[in-house]
């Protein structure tokens, strides 16, 4: 048996998928399944119980994923030694993030990396907030990025930076001439508003002010990213709130005029997600370094 053996056989286990765990492994799901069957011939047992529609193990296979998970932490471990006692800064990290921290928050913490780190490699996938948790418990990435983060028992936060939610509307809309005092939010009653999907966090959170704050407010219009909810704006469909860090160009380029609140402050926490127990690896430390100087003074880059 080899160390690839054990990990494909504990991916298997954690997405109860072939198909995820061919994914991960970047091998087929025939391959996948081969690999099954070899680990039972080789430990003369029957690890997956194939009686039952929905994945399941056997006794056996049970106790070999939990002693497959050991060998690969101490594997893991002991590499990471070996990198940090040569002081090697290398390999490939892989992160998924919601679009607006992808494409807005996330550009200048990964190019002043690969500045330090060259020999690292930062792949980055867009997915829903809801696939960025399914990914890190799946092992299938390295780290999340995602907005307003839920407690999970398997999953470590760290805090990343707070967004500022703002309004956002077309230069010509009633609404822009309050962009230097301040909107209050009794004022967006009766507005045409733009949201986002109801099951993405930051809409949830809206909806939670509107409550909060007894205003009965219906989107007109409902999407699932940020750049959509904008575009829609920018032809004067309605009103949004967005975190200001997404329309910074946008308000350079005068095709939205961005309004804060006036005596309120509102706020989207945006967190680093890794899976608890995993091994970092110095590339890994290094990078949550660099992603932790957003909370010492660099809420301009954004």
């Amino acid at each position: 048996m080899q160390i690839e053996n054990f990990k494909i056989f504990a991916d298997l286990v954690e997405t109860k998928s072939f198909s995820k765990a061919a994914k991960i492994n970047a091998i087929t799901q025939s391959a996948v399944s081969q690999q099954a069957r070899a680990m039972e011939r080789h430990f003369k047992a029957l690890l997956i119980d194939r009686s039952q529609k929905q994945f399941q193990l056997t006794r056996e296979g049970q106790r070999v994923y939990e002693a497959s998970k050991d060998l690969l932490n101490s594997y893991d471990k002991l590499a990471c030694e070996l990198q940090e006692m040569k002081k090697i800064i290398s390999g490939t990290i892989r992160i998924s993030t919601i679009y607006s921290i992808g494409l807005h928050e996330l550009p200048p913490f990964i190019k002043r990396f690969l500045v330090d780190f060259p020999s690292v490699n930062v792949r980055v996938e867009y997915r829903r907030s809801n696939l960025v948790y399914e990914d890190i418990l799946h092992n299938s990435v390295d780290f999340g990025l995602v907005a307003f983060p839920v407690r999970t028992r398997q999953i470590e936060q760290l805090p990343f930076r707070d967004d500022r939610l703002v309004v956002i509307a077309h230069p010509n809309h009633p609404l822009a001439k309050f962009a230097v005092s301040g909107v209050e939010l009794k004022q967006l009653a009766g507005q045409r508003f733009i949201g986002f999907d109801p099951d993405i966090p930051t809409r949830k959170a809206v909806d939670q002010i509107f409550r909060e704050n007894k205003l009965d407010i219906e989107p007109v219009m409902e999407f699932d990213n940020i750049e959509t909810v904008k575009r829609a704006v920018e032809i004067d469909h309605g009103i949004a709130i967005v975190p200001q860090a997404t329309v910074l160009q946008e308000q350079q380029q005068g095709s939205l005029v961005v309004i804060p609140f006036k005596n309120k402050e509102f706020t989207r926490p945006l967190a680093i997600l890794h899976r608890k127990g995993r091994v970092l690896t110095p590339a890994m430390k290094k990078f949550i370094e660099t992603l932790g100087m957003s909370m010492t003074g660099s809420e301009d880059e954004g």
